[in-house]
């Protein structure tokens, strides 16, 4: 409850409550989500509009073997209540599969220490072929100098080939979360553009979650905004005669 409040106070309108599996600590089941309305009897309104905020579920599962990749390529009955599906690759190969062949949201990737592989354009092309986005973790940048080297270092390193298709992410601790201009501002550090770090926590956010619903649909979204006209199409639009009346 605390989290969400911050999260509410510092400008989000929408939350994901993140159930991590490690398949190296111990066996573990993927059970079903909880529900939101079980934890949080009310949901505070976002500032400046009248929707409550939106609180998603989201699975994260800590691959080290080629193993534990068949779990996501089951049909388990559990995976499709979650609204985003990430994976968290431990090797160069894994990191390959998880951008080529897995069904997933999010690749999320390591910043508290040296990557052991280099990042390759092919695996990361395809990955974004199949709007699939990559997820950054700016709380390490902020506790500590050394994960904050291995963390420019590694966006970086990122940033060079996948274009700014990537996403944030904070830890379950209140005063390390960050409003979303502070999270944009940490990701000019990372090599972002003004726009791609806006994006990072905005459009691609959002993206993510539509794939999400694509993927647990197995057909597509369909997603309409209404455009707004032109003053060129406004005067197109209007009758000869009227253009002639209101001009005289």
């Amino acid at each position: 409850q605390n989290i969400l409040t911050v999260c509410f106070s510092v400008g989000y309108s929408a939350v994901a409550l993140n159930h991590v599996i490690d398949f190296k600590e111990k066996k573990q089941e993927i059970i079903k989500p909880v529900s939101p309305s079980e934890l949080f009897p009310s949901l505070p309104i976002v500032q400046g509009t009248s929707k409550r905020i939106k609180v998603l579920t989201r699975l994260t599962l800590v691959v080290s073997d080629p193993s534990h990749c068949n779990l996501l390529r089951s049909t388990s009955a559990n995976i499709r209540l979650y609204d985003i599906i990430a994976v968290f690759p431990k090797t160069e190969k894994l990191f390959h599969i998880a951008c080529t062949t897995l069904d997933v949201d999010l690749v999320c990737i390591n910043v508290t220490e040296k990557l052991p592989f280099y990042f390759r354009r092919p695996p990361v092309n395809m990955a974004i072929d199949r709007g699939i986005y990559f997820e950054l973790l700016y709380t390490p940048a902020i506790k500590d100098s050394t994960m904050r080297r291995y963390t420019i270092s590694n966006a970086i390193s990122l940033m060079q080939i996948c274009k700014g298709k990537v996403s944030s992410q904070s830890e379950n601790k209140p005063l390390e979360l960050r409003g979303p201009y502070d999270v944009a501002n940490l990701g000019l550090l990372f090599g972002l553009s003004e726009g791609e770090a806006k994006a990072a926590v905005s459009t691609n956010c959002r993206a993510t979650v539509l794939h999400g619903e694509t993927r647990k649909s197995a057909c597509g979204v369909v997603y309409t905004v209404k455009k707004p006209r032109r003053v060129e199409e406004e005067e197109t639009a209007v009758p000869a005669c009227k253009k002639a009346k209101t001009q005289a």
